[in-house]
């Protein structure tokens, strides 16, 4: 059997409209194949009646694959996974660089990243966004609630830049050595190269490696900042080693003297102050 795992409100709302696109597209290879809203999937039920022939195939983003590895990851799924490219890509596509419409999501779903906040421990796929990213996120968030389809993160960005986002000062800890920030943009931990919807946060990121990537934007005033800010989605932030830190690690802290919004895969926590990462 064929299932395709589909995410209504994936990509805006538009989960059902990619859903039959991946049908057509799939139909001559994957016949016949049987239609699961993952909202509603009751997975230890479901992986329990499959057999090893049965093959499955995901459609939606970022936010889609976080929750379906959350849910799967201690089942011990043996069955071929595969992910379905559709729309203009997302983080962790840009990130493995792979050719074709199906990309096997197996070997990347291995030795997942934990991040642990208020006590709640979640895996990640691409990276954790505290700071101006998890506020974006945030606005982001208000605006899809106003009914809004067509988001512009980079406006977004831009204008928190700007205007309303206040840079806290941090403690980070990196496998146990302590380092201090002032005026921090970001903080985040990195286990693919990109978040955000293309930035480049962690150039030097292998997703496949024991460690994680610790990226902060620290001490520049907010033109400054501006005038840096287009080299993220290049990666050419990090040449400007004075305002951009990347340390690897398999374990971070990062704690913020105030409360900033943080984002998991796109997923919005509000008021954090405090996360841990380990890989």
């Amino acid at each position: 059997m064929n299932y395709l795992l589909f995410n209504p409100l994936a990509r805006n709302g538009k989960g059902n409209i990619i859903k039959e696109e991946a049908k057509i597209d799939l139909e001559n290879a994957y016949p016949d194949l049987k239609e699961i809203n993952v909202l509603e999937l009751k997975y230890k039920d479901f992986i329990q009646t499959l057999t090893k022939e049965d093959i499955l195939i995901l459609v939606g983003g970022d936010g889609t694959l976080n929750h379906f590895a959350n849910v799967i990851y201690s089942h011990n799924l043996e069955n071929l996974l595969y992910l379905y490219r559709a729309g203009t890509g997302n983080d962790f596509l840009r990130d493995i660089q792979e050719e074709g419409k199906l990309v096997l999501l197996n070997p990347y779903l291995k030795e997942l990243p934990k991040v642990k906040i208020n006590g709640k421990e979640t895996y990640f796929i691409n990276g954790i966004g505290f700071g101006i990213d998890g506020m974006v996120c945030e606005v982001a968030d208000a605006l899809k609630a106003k009914g809004e389809t067509e988001i512009n993160y980079t406006g977004i960005a831009i204008k928190l830049l700007l205007t309303k986002y206040k840079c806290p000062n941090a403690l980070v800890k990196v496998d146990g050595k302590e380092y201090k920030f002032k005026r921090v943009w970001y903080a985040s931990s990195m286990n693919g190269q990109y978040y955000g919807g293309g930035m480049m946060v962690a150039p030097k990121q292998d997703r496949l490696s024991e460690v994680l990537s610790f990226c902060t934007m620290h001490k520049s005033r907010r033109l400054h900042t501006l005038l840096i800010f287009p080299k993220i989605f290049k990666g050419e932030h990090i040449n400007k080693k004075k305002y951009c830190t990347m340390i690897q690690g398999k374990h971070i802290e990062v704690t913020f003297d105030r409360p900033t919004a943080l984002q998991i895969d796109g997923e919005v926590i509000r008021n954090v102050t405090h996360y841990e990462a380990w890989k």
